[in-house]
């Protein structure tokens, strides 16, 4: 696979797929974390004189409409904050202005608002990878699609390549996958077994310990026998929890808050062997065995809180987590929306080795997965 950083980029005309969908309210984006993800590869690129057209999709338009709550028009202006220079915004991609404006970097808008971009049209593809020099994909968190702008684009290109991101988030990820040093804890949470469960196959094979946590600790503790009352799980799933309970690696909780709501009605911390038939289970808190197994562990990888932390009543064991985390000397490494929400709420972002922009892709990667980008990246060699 080529790599940005090996490749002569001077005077360079580079299109860039990014991951730029971030959230936005009242024309103004409320948190620029996939936007400052992406700054290393944009930099760089300036840097050695070469020229940026950014590519990257917002929300879930119609295709084919332009729809102006879903413009980038926010998107450039806080690009244009974060660099502190003129970012030009392309509407048209037979605009005469890409790469020949009064700005050596451009977004183009919305990328969802062009025809054929989620049928991974060739037409589309070839289009966007002819517009420059180089077809850099630097957009980790859409590499598990194949669209136009993160497949057929790349295999359309003259010249393509990873970005600095992509080349962190999978040196990372392999790190973790492959490269692991012993002994390895994995914490996957959330709310069902069948979402993860290829995960947690894969690093049931490689972890010393698994950690589970909110609904899918659930269906593991209905599996182990202890009552769950009204609690979210997945009983189609008991059987293989079941077959995943032998090999000894689950870790499950023994004190956990109940509630009757989810709203937080008659809310009290109990042992499991305590929880009636009319509670549910919302959070669940740290014990001796879990915590000595973070504290000691070389690799830790985190998907997923172990709580309905969004809701305060319920946030402590996802909080005890995030802190045993950082304190810990591992290689840790957290993916998904949630788990780097409840990062940004507790603890420092920097206490975590490496963060990953992916969700899903996160979760295919780790599946042990070739993803369509990487895949088609690799394949231009």
């Amino acid at each position: 696979m080529n790599r940005l950083s090996d490749l002569n980029i001077s005077n360079q005309n580079l299109v860039i797929r990014v991951d730029m969908n971030v959230p936005i309210e009242d024309g103004v984006v409320t948190d620029s974390t996939r936007i400052l993800a992406c700054m290393p590869t944009i930099k760089f690129a300036l840097k050695n004189n070469a020229k940026v057209l950014l590519v990257t999709h917002l929300g879930r338009p119609i295709e084919g409409t332009f729809d102006k709550k879903f413009s980038l028009k926010p998107v450039a202006n806080e690009v244009t904050k974060i660099l502190d220079r003129e970012v030009d915004l392309i509407d048209d991609l037979d605009s005469a202005k890409i790469f020949n404006g009064s700005s050596d970097i451009q977004i183009l808008e919305n990328i969802r608002f062009f025809e054929g971009e989620k049928s991974n049209c060739n037409k589309l593809g070839n289009l966007l990878s002819s517009l420059g020099d180089i077809y850099v994909f630097d957009a980790f968190g859409t590499s598990h699609r194949e669209q136009s702008s993160t497949h057929s684009a790349i295999i359309n290109s003259n010249l393509s390549c990873a970005g600095l991101l992509l080349e962190k988030e999978i040196d990372s990820l392999t790190k973790a996958l492959n490269e692991s040093q012993n002994p390895y804890t994995a914490i996957i949470g959330g709310a069902k077994v069948s979402t993860k469960l290829e995960l947690i196959k894969n690093i049931n094979s490689k972890a010393n310990h698994i950690i589970v946590g909110g609904g899918i600790a659930n269906t593991f503790l209905k599996a182990a026998g202890h009552e769950i009352g009204i609690s979210l799980y997945e009983e189609s799933m008991v059987g293989i929890a079941k077959e995943l309970l032998n090999d000894g690696k689950i870790i499950l909780p023994d004190t956990v808050v109940t509630s009757k709501t989810f709203e937080g009605e008659d809310i009290k911390e109990k042992h499991i062997s305590e929880v009636k038939k009319n509670e549910m289970i919302l959070d669940q808190f740290l014990n001796d065995e879990i915590d000595n197994v973070i504290s000691s562990s070389n690799t830790i990888l985190w998907n997923g809180p172990l709580g309905v932390f969004e809701n305060n009543s319920f946030k402590e064991g996802t909080e005890q987590l995030s802190n045993a985390i950082a304190k810990s000397n591992a290689f840790s490494i957290a993916g998904g929306g949630e788990t780097l929400s409840a990062i940004n709420k507790f603890i420092n972002k920097d206490d975590v080795s490496y963060c990953s922009t992916g969700g899903g892709a996160f979760l295919e990667f780790m599946e042990g997965k070739d993803l369509p980008s990487i895949a088609a990246l690799k394949a231009k060699i």
